[in-house]
């Protein structure tokens, strides 16, 4: 028997990366939605096509009535919502469009997913906290510093009053390579500024568990087969500053990190508070669902194998 997933947000990385695992299931049906056409990587994809395992529809979760038909249309067994407006200093800049992006299209998601008591796993951040007493545990008292944070912790109100079946998926700081991205990697940014012996102005004083996104993808696809309800965070298992990040990738690279300039968060001076020492703990994804996350530099060697392959199908072309 089959599992039927649909998938939310299915153009940006994590939505990449969970259609490219689900793919190599034999047992599950994927529907994957985002705004627009697809920018799949469709060549990962050709055998679930070829099985009728996998399919793609434009959807905008934002236009009620657009959802409901969809999800009443392939009535999934499970809905991971990875869709959202991201840009933390665009929130801040823009509430209505964060509110309608990051709340309203969750409620338009539990409304169209209560007749069917549809499995919703929704995607949050560790944007919800305000930075003084991370790394957090799923039971820490949220207090978000911005319009983002406080938006992403009212979809989590929304999934709580929903009425069936649910998973909060809180991550952080997620990091990886996928076709035609409309935001920058960074790992390959700071390989590429090092390089080139341009330095960069890195934040010393925020600290994150970096999130591979294959791993979330395989944290929130163990969540979706098993059913998990609650709260789990998801996130890498090892706490470092977003300036370690950037040395440890310049000595992976074998580059000079002495061209990375800690710089304070104030000095940056972005539109939106962010918080300072957040990051996750693990241990009940690890204990509950098998989560084993890999480490940096085993994430760092992943994304440039990918770029090499990248490279190497577009010279073949």
């Amino acid at each position: 028997m089959s599992t039927k997933i649909l998938i939310t947000g299915a153009n940006g990385l994590l939505g990449q990366k969970l259609v490219t695992a689900l793919a190599q299931y034999p047992t599950v049906r994927v529907l994957a939605t985002g705004r627009g056409p697809s920018r799949l990587p469709v060549g990962h994809l050709a055998v679930a096509m070829n099985e009728g395992r996998f399919l793609y529809q434009s959807m905008d979760t934002t236009q009620a009535e657009e959802v409901i038909r969809i999800v009443g249309d392939f009535r999934p067994d499970t809905i991971i919502h990875t869709a959202a407006m991201t840009q933390v200093d665009d929130c801040e800049k823009d509430p209505d469009a964060c509110y309608l992006h990051n709340v309203l299209a969750v409620r338009n998601l539990c409304q169209a997913c209560t007749p069917y008591g549809t499995h919703l796993v929704h995607l949050s951040t560790d944007f919800v906290f305000d930075g003084e007493h991370g790394p957090y545990t799923e039971d820490a008292v949220p207090a978000p510093l911005s319009v983002y944070g406080r938006a992403k912790l009212d979809a989590e109100h929304e999934i709580a009053a929903y009425d069936g079946p649910s998973c909060i998926v809180r991550t952080v700081l997620v990091y990886g390579l996928a076709a035609d991205m409309s935001r920058s990697n960074i790992v390959l940014w700071v390989k590429k500024s090092l390089e080139e012996g341009r330095s960069l102005r890195i934040v010393a004083d925020q600290f994150r568990t970096p999130t591979l996104a294959e791993d979330l993808a395989e944290g929130c696809i163990r969540i979706a087969l098993q059913r998990a309800t609650g709260l789990y965070n998801i996130s890498g298992g090892e706490y470092m500053s977003v300036l370690e990040m950037s040395q440890r990738i310049a000595r992976f690279c074998g580059l000079d990190a002495s061209l990375l300039q800690p710089v304070t968060t104030a000095e940056l001076g972005q539109a939106a508070p962010r918080p300072l020492k957040s990051g996750f703990v693990i241990d009940k994804a690890i204990k509950d669902l098998g989560y084993h996350p890999r480490t940096l530099e085993q994430g760092i060697a992943l994304i440039l194998e990918q770029w090499d392959q990248t490279k190497i199908h577009q010279h073949e072309q």
